[in-house]
This record gives C-alpha cells, sequence and structure tokens, in this order.
C-alpha cells in the first residue's frame, strides 16, 4: 500500500459521509437527474480544494496547481469515478507503493485505498483531489524536492530541477501509462540508476545495514539535484574522491588525481562553464589570503604562511597595486590603508602558486582549477588540503583534451604555449560545463558500491532533511532487483535532458 492505515483512514475520514450529504446538494441531483456528473464532479472539486484536511502538508505550489488545473477543467475526474478509482488511478497507486525502488518513502504519498468506492459526490471529489496532490508530491520528490539543497549548507550552490507541476498535471492525465509518466520523472543519470540497483541488490540480501543503505539514498539525492543535462562533453570533479573527469558522450576519457579545500576553506558544490584557459597565469591573492596570511605580517605581526613585512612580498615575487595601479608596498601605511583597494599579483614563473596552467570557469565562489607547484600534496591519499580551488595533477594534459575537443589543437600547440613562459588566456569556441559535486558513494553496473569519506561533514545534514533522523531506511514493497532501466549511455555520470 501507498499510505500506512493510519494514513489512509486520516484520508477516508475526510471524505463526508452519505448522512452528512446536504440537503441543498440532495435537492439538485434530484432536481436535476440528466446534470452530467462530469459537470457536477468539477464543481464539487473546486469546492472541496477548500478543506483544511486535504490541503494538510501540501506543498503551496501544488496546491495552486490543482486549483487552477480544476478551474480550467470541465471533463469527467482523472482518477475516481463513483464506481470507484480509475484503472489510471490504479496504475499510479500501485507506483506509489514501489516508491522505495526508487529511493523515496512510499508512506509520504497519502491516497485513497485501491478498493475505494465514494459514497456520494463529495467523496469522489475528495479522492479525486488526494490522487492529484499525491501525483505532484511524488513529482517533487522525484526531482529533489524533499528538501532545498542551497538551505541544507553555504557549500552547496544547487538548485532541484522540479517540474512545474501544473505541466505534470497535464501531461499526466494524458497519458494512457501514468505509472511510467510518474518513473520517468526520477533521474536518468546512469549513475543514478547504478546506485538504485545497489539498493535494490542490498535489500534483497538482507546483510546490508542501515548506515549502508542510507549512504546510498543520500547520494541518490544528490543526483536529483543535479542538472537534467550535464552537457555532452564536460568535466566532472567530484571533492570526496579527490578526482576529476573528463566525460564525453557519456564514458570517461581522461582522469586526474586533485586536491581540494580542506574543511575551513571547503570546495563548495556547483555547476558552472568553463570559458578560458590560461596558460603561464598571473596569481591575484584571493581575499582570504590576504586577511589571513598576508595581512598579519605586513602589519608586524607573526605566523601564517608568509615570514615578515614587506619582505615577504619579494621573497613570494609579489607586487601591490592600489586602484590597479602599481605601488612601492614600503610606502603603504598598512594599518590604515583601504584594503578594497589593494590587490596582490604574482608573475608567471616557477615558484607561481598556481602553477603552469588555470581553468576558468566564472562563478560567485571565485572557485577555479589549477596546477600547483605543491606536488608532494598529490602524493596523499587524503587530499583535503589548503584552499578551495581544486588543484590538478598534469594540469597540461587536461588542456591538451579539452583543447582537441573545443579547437581540434594538437597536443603540440599546447605544449608550445606552456613553454613560451608568459601569461595566455586561450578563450573557448563552445563553454564546457564543469560539476563539482560531493558524492560520498558511486556504484558499477554490478551494484558494486564505492564510499569515500564524509570529509566535510554533509552526510548527516542531507540524512537528516532527507530521511528524517537518518535512522530508517524508507518503507518498500520489492524485495528483489528489478531489471535495470536503460542508460542514456555507459558513463557513471551519463545524462540525457
Amino acid at each position: 500500500m501507498a499510505a500506512t492505515e493510519a494514513q489512509e483512514a486520516e484520508v477516508i475520514a475526510s471524505l463526508p459521509s452519505a448522512a452528512d450529504e446536504t440537503p441543498a446538494t440532495e435537492e439538485v441531483m434530484a432536481a436535476e437527474p440528466g446534470l452530467p456528473e462530469k459537470l457536477l464532479i468539477a464543481d464539487t472539486i473546486r469546492t472541496r480544494l477548500t478543506d483544511p484536511a486535504l490541503r494538510k502538508g501540501a506543498h503551496a505550489d501544488d496546491l495552486a496547481a490543482v486549483e487552477a488545473f480544476y478551474a480550467g477543467h470541465s471533463g469527467p475526474a482523472l482518477w475516481v469515478t463513483s464506481a470507484g478509482l480509475t484503472p489510471q488511478a490504479q496504475s499510479i497507486i500501485a507506483e506509489m507503493a514501489e516508491a522505495g525502488d526508487w529511493g523515496l518513502d512510499a508512506r509520504a504519498f497519502v491516497v485513497p485505498p485501491a478498493s475505494y468506492q465514494p459514497a456520494v459526490a463529495e467523496d469522489q471529489a475528495a479522492a479525486e483531489i488526494a490522487v492529484s496532490l499525491a501525483i505532484l508530491k511524488y513529482a517533487r520528490q522525484a526531482r529533489g524536492g524533499r528538501a532545498n539543497p542551497a538551505s541544507l549548507s553555504s557549500l552547496i550552490d544547487q538548485t532541484a530541477p522540479l517540474r512545474d507541476p501544473t505541466t505534470v498535471l497535464t501531461e499526466i492525465s494524458a497519458t494512457d501509462t501514468p505509472d511510467t509518466y510518474l518513473t520517468g520523472l526520477h533521474p536518468k543519470h546512469q549513475q543514478f540508476e547504478y546506485l538504485r540497483q545497489a539498493l535494490l541488490k542490498a535489500r534483497a540480501n538482507g546483510e546490508a545495514k542501515p548506515q549502508d543503505m542510507n549512504k546510498i539514498l543520500i547520494n541518490m539525492e544528490r543526483w536529483r539535484w543535479m542538472p537534467e543535462d550535464l552537457g555532452s562533453f564536460y568535466v566532472w570533479l567530484n571533492t570526496p574522491e579527490f578526482m576529476m573527469h573528463v566525460v564525453k558522450d557519456g564514458k570517461d576519457i581522461h582522469s586526474e588525481k586533485i586536491v581540494v579545500g580542506k574543511l575551513v576553506y571547503a570546495t563548495p558544490v556547483f555547476s558552472a562553464d568553463m570559458k578560458n584557459i590560461v596558460f603561464n597565469p598571473e596569481w591575484t591573492v584571493p581575499p582570504t589570503i590576504v586577511r589571513e596570511n598576508l595581512l598579519p605580517k605586513l602589519r608586524g605581526g607573526g605566523g601564517g604562511w608568509f615570514s615578515s613585512n614587506t619582505s615577504i612580498l619579494k621573497q613570494h615575487g609579489l607586487k601591490v597595486k592600489y586602484n590597479g595601479k602599481p605601488v612601492d608596498a614600503s610606502s603603504v601605511d598598512w594599518n590604515k590603508v583601504n584594503l578594497a583597494a589593494i590587490s596582490f599579483h604574482q608573475a608567471p614563473g616557477p615558484t607561481n602558486v598556481l602553477g603552469k596552467v588555470k581553468f576558468i570557469y566564472p562563478n560567485k565562489h571565485v572557485v577555479y582549477m589549477h596546477d600547483t607547484i605543491k606536488r608532494d600534496l598529490l602524493k596523499k591519499t587524503v587530499r583535503a588540503e589548503g584552499h578551495n580551488c581544486p588543484r590538478v595533477d598534469n594540469p597540461g594534459t587536461v588542456a591538451a583534451v579539452l583543447l582537441a575537443e573545443d579547437k581540434g589543437w594538437p597536443k603540440a600547440k599546447v605544449d608550445q604555449l606552456l613553454d613560451k613562459g608568459y601569461d595566455a588566456s586561450i578563450s573557448l569556441d563552445h563553454p564546457i560545463p564543469v560539476h563539482t559535486t560531493y558524492f560520498t558513494a558511486v556504484a558499477d553496473a554490478d551494484g558494486k558500491v564505492t564510499t569515500y569519506a564524509d570529509i566535510y561533514k554533509l552526510d548527516g545534514i542531507v540524512a537528516k532533511a532527507v530521511l528524517g533522523k537518518g535512522d530508517a531506511v524508507p518503507a518498500v514493497a520489492q524485495t528483489a532487483p528489478v531489471p535495470p532501466r536503460k542508460p542514456a549511455s555507459e558513463s557513471l555520470a551519463a545524462s540525457t535532458p
């Protein structure tokens, strides 16, 4: 069943019995025996939509969509006739009962029992509304709407790709297979399907621990927050994995180790389009490093990354600009200067902290991927070090892969740019999507799950928002794996619009 017995009882209780029928309604039905049922029901639905019991727990946008849909609906009820639930409603309710197979909780969808038969028009209208609201709730949850991801952490800069609820009602009412429509609302990314199959497999063998099941569910939810279309050619950085991947037509064509930000300077979760690749870049010192590491030295403090007063600028090859114009650092009163007008720059070269290449994908976090002169960091297993910009191993090779795709350049041309030694910014002909993610579990086609450390402590936050206290696996009806839905391609991150 798609709802608990108590919830079903609540739905049924909200439906008036024949004894509650008002004389006025009886008079209308008696006075107009030829009145089409579809007109009477449509009018009754609009009246019943004001019932607080039916509106309880529904999303405001879903309520508005139901109201708008039935305000313009003059046909018969879609899901409930005077004889009971329509075949379409039966298939919808049956699919909702299997919501656990998709990582949702079947108990969330409160609908009439399959055997329900309305006693009067008001019963029929209330049941019709209940089914429509359950459809919209399922659609919202399938698209990642159980929680607003951006509200969970300042590190998560994502918006769930929700489907317009009015569109959902219009589309599902027009199809002969509404159950298929519902399952089609879930992400089509192949990794989502792999995780789903891993969930079914783990549940079938009965050996998985609740925390392992929850790990899968948490990461399935994260896929719901991803863009529907990742792009046919894109860069995928997975922070807990400490890896980046170049994906073309759903296949991983190149991978490299990366260093990500440590907890206090965590790398955020977001998607943006790469516009430029800069060879031998100049480094503009980020505000956080200026504030926390540089200014204490310039003002005479001790400790930190830099050593002593303005001599540290020379040591690291840093130049100072005031309102964009070069100034002598020794002439600046560092205790009184307007910091908003000051910037620090490091010329290209062997000591430049950005190394030989940086990859620009404009975003509000001012995060970009770049090379590093601290090669020892890439030898570590746990590579959460320093600030939030990802540092990549073999950036020249990554640049060659990207520019071969974007411009058809041979690697020799990229090598020439690297060897010239001066700042050269190459604009891409076609923006390349960059997805910086936080997946702590991935699965393969055989259902084998690989987990990664929750370095930023985000799993518990997502679990609490999506699974309640995170200590219970959603109720499910099916106990064995089902054949996987045909994926868009063979990549772990495959996607179709």
